[in-house]
Order: C-alpha cells, then structure tokens, then sequence
C-alpha cells in the first residue's frame, strides 16, 4: 500500500504511512498480534490518504529524505537551502558557472568556441549529494512518487517556465526515451514521469507523447563508458516514429531528462529530431553533473 501510495504521486504519504507505523508499533504494548491491529489501521487509512490533493500531502507530517527530520517536506526548507542553492548556468548546456545567480544569456568556454547543438539548455540541481542518491531511488528503486516534488524543483529555475509557457499546442514536450529491454526491466521512463508532472504543474500547452521519439537499438548504460566513448555509443539510437514524422517539422522541441553528463544523448536525440526536420531543439534536465 505504501508502494501503491508512492506511485500515485504521494512520496510524503506513503513516508508517513512508514513513519506512523514505526512510532505506533514502537509506542504500543507489546503484545504479539499488536502490529497485526495497526496495519489493518493504516491499510485502511491510506486509500484516502493517496486520493488527498496535493495541497493537503504537502502538510501531512513526514520525514526529509535528506537529514530525517520531520514533520517536513520530502526534503526540508534547511536542507533546500543547503544543497539547493541557486547556480548561474551556461544558456547552452547548462554548466555550472561561477557568476551571479539569475543571471542570464551566459555561455561557458566551450560554448563560446563551439557552440552546443541545443537552442537552450536547463538544470535544476548539480548531480552530487545529496541528489545523486534521491535521483537514483527516483530512477532505478520504482519511486516515482518523487516526480511531482522534482518537476516543482524544475520549475522554480529561471527560464524554465518562460520556456515552457512559449510553446504553442503544435509544438511538443518529449522524454527522452528507454530501449524496450532497459523500459522492461525498470517498469518505467523517469523521464516520462516527470515530463508527465511538468505539463501538469505549468502551463504548458505543448503536446507531450512517449512514443514520438523512439530508440531505436539498445546500448551500454552511458555511466558506464568513458567521455569519449559516450557519443559513439549514441550514435544513431534515436528517430522520430516514422509514419508521424511531420508532426515535428518545424515545431519547437523541448526534451526532458534526469541527468545530463556529457550531453551525449541528448544531442543524438536532437540530431534526430532535426533530421525529421524539427525547427528548434531544446532541453530540461533534473540534474547536471560538474565538468570534470
């Protein structure tokens, strides 16, 4: 039930759930069929719990995933202010750089000699803790619940809802996409979830699928290769779904990923789009990792 709760988008009920029943069994004589009389309780409790609106979870008491405190948010406002501080980014690619926060228009070295193959390029958070663990549960531990709270964080960046409040209802909001076996295997696209709770939390009136763009071959999980051989190993993995091609022709595409490293395949993606002749390629990331 937590699991189930979790998957509805309710990250802060289904740790209450955990939490509640860990301080009533604690709290509780120690009798033998005690727990048995609390998770009946709970189990009954929580179908209305996961069908709360998000206003009314968001005040429910629960445990920062971070420090452990609670009643907090999934990640509490100390650890926010710890961890999440704002960071200027390059417009390109979005490399951390040392500037202003908000500031805007700026390019880093490598964009100013080559520039990269994205119109615009967007991060929330830099892939280190403690994000990296929370991004990994969200990714490969079934936890999807986390996708509302880290398309909010997306969100809260400059730029990243006047990006998504340009495009049009022609235009398109796209995950990137797993190969069958790696989607098989994990049950899931994060990706696709949090482009999912991005369109519902903004105004975006561009269409949003999982099936426009395809991968088209399966390849060695990128973390595991070397810079250099990331972008030969995502060469050619992405088209746009053939017999719907001319849907993107001159349309603006803005792509959606967890976490950008070397940006490898985002660009293979954006490569394929603009040869089923999109006009403008851009992206948003959850994460991005430091240059080195």
């Amino acid at each position: 039930r937590c699991q189930r709760a979790t998957a509805c988008g309710s990250s802060v009920g289904g740790r209450w759930f955990v939490v509640m029943r860990e301080v009533l069994v604690k709290e509780a004589p120690a009798t033998g069929r005690c727990a048995e009389y609390i998770d009946r309780m709970l189990f009954r409790a929580l179908p209305a719990l996961s069908s709360l609106p998000a206003s009314i979870l968001a005040r429910l008491p629960s445990r920062c995933a971070v420090c452990h405190s609670w009643p907090g948010a999934p990640v509490c406002r100390d650890c926010m202010a710890r961890f999440a501080r704002p960071r200027a980014r390059c417009s390109r690619c979005a490399l951390a750089l040392a500037a202003e926060p908000g500031t805007s228009g700026l390019l880093c070295n490598r964009c100013q000699r080559e520039p990269f193959a994205l119109e615009a390029c967007f991060a929330a958070l830099p892939y280190a803790y403690p994000w990296s663990g929370l991004v990994a549960r969200y990714k490969f531990n079934s936890q999807t619940g986390w996708a509302p709270f880290m398309a909010g964080l997306l969100l809260a960046q400059p730029g990243v809802r006047e990006c998504l409040g340009q495009l049009t209802p022609e235009d398109w909001l796209l995950p990137m996409p797993l190969s069958d076996q790696r989607l098989g295997w994990r049950g899931y696209n994060q990706a696709w979830e949090l482009t999912h709770d991005l369109k519902k939390q903004s105004d975006c009136r561009a269409g949003s699928d999982a099936a426009l763009l395809l991968r088209t071959r399966h390849t060695r999980p990128q973390n595991e290769l070397r810079r250099s051989e990331r972008h030969d190993n995502v060469r050619g993995a992405f088209a746009v779904e053939p017999l719907r091609s001319a849907k993107v022709v001159g349309r603006r595409v803005v792509l959606v990923d967890d976490v950008m490293t070397s940006g490898a395949s985002l660009l293979a993606a954006a490569a394929a789009l603009r040869q089923a002749g999109a006009g403008a390629v851009s992206a948003i990331v959850l994460a991005r990792t430091a240059p080195t």
